[in-house]
């Protein structure tokens, strides 16, 4: 439930930016990008007003590891430390002796870029004080600190609400424990006592240690770089900081229509499945079966409100990851209600004002397409309401359909099963073998003219992608999509000119670290390198993976910086899966496609206690043989539930 984070800039990714030099206070909520970012507190001494209350900073003298923050306000002269457990923050701030310690709250802000915040404060004691932030989901806030409270005073300019607590002199560092809460301020103190009011700040941070070294243990690595295994965690410890905790410690939350309830398991909010569906919710089922199992117990609990799966901002995959879940093994919760609004979403228009569903479906189901709006002057600033996305939603839907059909498959519902399965490809209906590119069509059937497929128009046509990119995205099919080039060498030709031809410098959101045409830092283009091994050049998809881990992670002149957003973990995953060897071509199947580890032997404890190793023999690109156990496999897949019976993988290159 609780990250905490230091403020650079309110409304821009977490709230920090490695290259700002200023900090404006400590966020409590943080999702990797824009929103939340709640509850922002700063330390100070002296004289602050309103609009001038931030402090600089320097990298020297700030540290950062799982579990553990610190920094030193040099406009203050205090070190602050703070660190958390699920639903609890702990702050210690260090004063130079003779400073009074003072805490300002801006409750007026969060992360978003929406003018004012509801909120409350109140003094619940001589050293205590709690309140709430935000309206359509608050937060609640119970505080409590090592000196008593002297006085409590406000200022303000424009916006920005601020509220000063003033703390009687110590000389002991002021230190604050939080409990948070999304049902009440009673809630929040009752999480405060039940996870961290009895214990120092050494033995917090010790726990919070601990909790993350187990974690992140159940991958252990040999061989490989400091470099490469200092990537590797760090993707890894990035992949699984979301979905975010919503229940209280006995369960309660606040559900989607605003009640409390509790269903007696941990409620989290739903994922952004179309960042994270190719590779990192597969991750957490991975290696957190029991958060899978809950976090689809919560996503149904919200379609229960809304009639329908929330599959994030674009397209519709929370039914991909369910179906991968449960074909996976992963199958505590209501079946099937999961597959009812699966199918739900697969087959019932939304209608007016209605939240969720798949948009334009009528017209998909109609003619297994969705037409493009005729908009003159297309940019790359052009909004949704203009435009329909028309290429990406149908090439999505598609691959939904395919997730939809494998469950009703499982579950006996075959009807269903061959109407989505002949509906999977849909995708073909866009393709034009004249300039053999994924392509948008008018209402009357008419391709979109002019068409330049290199060109990032943001929602016109596609989403977040170009025509080049959109044109290798049909995981579920993909010797239907080179069967749709005139011969495998076309095929193979298209595919080499998608890393050659030049990205031309266009700037749009989300388009970021090209290579080529392949857009690193963003998800469309996860799946596209795999392609190879379908025309059996596999060692040419290794060249292309290789490039990317070894170029467009751990950029910058620091080393720290991703080639575009994380989005809740979607880049960091594609990272993790490829340097282990493994990856969820198509998530909704129970496989992995095999590639080249970046380390020499991989020790993996599934979530289920099951353990197995990856062993790599040479340090080729073209894999020659994989074997699993005492048996060689033909192809170069694997079984998920291969992997469970523990044997080693071995891949032998050349």
């Amino acid at each position: 439930m609780i990250q905490a984070t230091p403020v650079t800039m309110y409304g821009s990714g977490s709230g920090y930016q490695y290259e700002d030099t200023i900090i404006f206070a400590f966020f409590h909520t943080a999702k990797g990008h824009w929103n939340l970012g709640h509850v922002p507190i700063l330390p100070f001494t002296g004289e602050i007003t309103a609009d001038n209350y931030h402090s600089g900073y320097s990298h020297k003298n700030e540290s950062a590891k799982a579990g553990y923050y610190q920094v030193f306000l040099e406009r203050y002269g205090i070190n602050a430390e703070m660190t958390t457990t699920l639903r609890c923050a702990y702050h210690k701030y260090t004063f130079s002796p003779k400073d009074e310690k003072k805490l300002l709250l801006n409750l007026s802000r969060m992360n978003n870029m929406s003018a004012g915040t509801k909120y409350t404060f109140k003094q619940e004691n001589e050293n205590t004080f709690s309140g709430s932030q935000g309206s359509r989901e608050a937060i609640y806030f119970y505080a409590v600190a090592n000196h008593n409270i002297e006085s409590i005073d406000s200022i303000s300019h424009n916006r920005d609400r601020i509220t000063i607590v003033s703390f009687a002199d110590q000389k002991e560092p002021l230190e604050l424990k939080i409990g948070f809460s999304f049902v009440s301020a009673e809630k929040a103190r009752k999480n405060l006592e039940a996870e961290m009011i009895d214990k120092n700040f050494a033995q917090v941070v010790k726990e919070a240690d601990e909790t993350w070294e187990d974690l992140l243990s159940k991958i252990k690595v040999t061989g490989g770089t400091e470099k490469q295994k200092e990537t590797f965690y760090s993707c890894l410890y990035g992949a699984l900081q979301w979905p975010a905790l919503r229940s209280d410690v006995d369960g309660e939350y606040t559900d989607s229509r605003g009640h409390v309830v509790n269903k007696g398991f941990n409620y989290y909010t739903s994922n952004n499945y179309w960042d994270t569906w190719q590779s990192k919710v597969v991750l957490m089922g991975m290696l957190e079966p029991e958060v899978a199992n809950d976090v689809i117990r919560s996503d149904i609990e919200k379609a229960k409100v809304s009639g329908y799966l929330s599959s994030g901002f674009h397209g519709d995959f929370a039914p991909s990851f369910i179906t991968g879940m449960y074909l996976r093994g992963i199958c505590d919760y209501d079946v099937d209600s999961a597959y009812y609004f699966a199918l739900r979403n697969a087959t019932v228009p939304p209608t007016g004002s209605t939240r969720g569903g798949r948009k334009y479906l009528s017209e998909y189901i109609e003619r297994g397409w969705i037409a493009e709006n005729r908009v003159e002057n297309p940019t790359t600033k052009i909004e949704e309401n203009e435009a329909k996305a028309s290429v990406s939603k149908t090439i999505e839907y598609a691959y939904s359909d395919y997730a939809v059909a494998l469950l009703a498959k499982e579950l006996g519902d075959m009807d269903n099963y061959y109407k989505l399965m002949q509906r999977s490809s849909n995708y073909k209906n866009l393709f034009d073998p004249s300039t053999r590119f994924m392509r948008g069509r008018f209402d009357n059937g008419d391709w979109v003219t002019p068409f330049y497929p290199d060109y990032p128009y943001y929602v016109y046509m596609f989403r977040e992608s170009t025509g080049w990119q959109s044109t290798f995205f049909a995981q579920h099919d993909p010797l239907g999509v080179i069967g749709l080039f005139p011969s495998e060498k076309a095929f193979e030709e298209k595919l080499d000119s998608l890393f050659t031809v030049p990205w031309k410098g266009y700037e749009a959101d989300n388009f970021t670290g090209f290579f080529g045409q392949y857009c690193v830092g963003n998800q469309p283009s996860q799946g596209i390198a795999y392609y190879y091994y379908f025309i059996d050049k596999q060692e040419k998809s290794q060249e292309k993976i290789d490039i990317i881990m070894e170029e467009y992670y751990s950029m910058g002149k620091e080393g720290l910086a991703y080639a575009g957003m994380d989005d809740e973990g979607g880049l960091s995953a594609w990272y993790v899966f490829n340097a282990l060897g493994l990856y969820p071509f198509s998530p909704a199947d129970p496989e992995y496609i095999v590639t080249v580890p970046l380390f020499d032997k991989i020790e993996i404890t599934m979530g289920n206690n099951s353990k197995f190793s990856i062993i790599k023999k040479n340090s080729g690109r073209k894999i020659t043989n994989i074997r699993h156990g005492e048996k060689s496999i033909s192809g170069y897949f694997v079984a998920h539930d291969a992997l469970k019976k523990g044997k080693d993988l071995v891949i032998i290159t050349e």
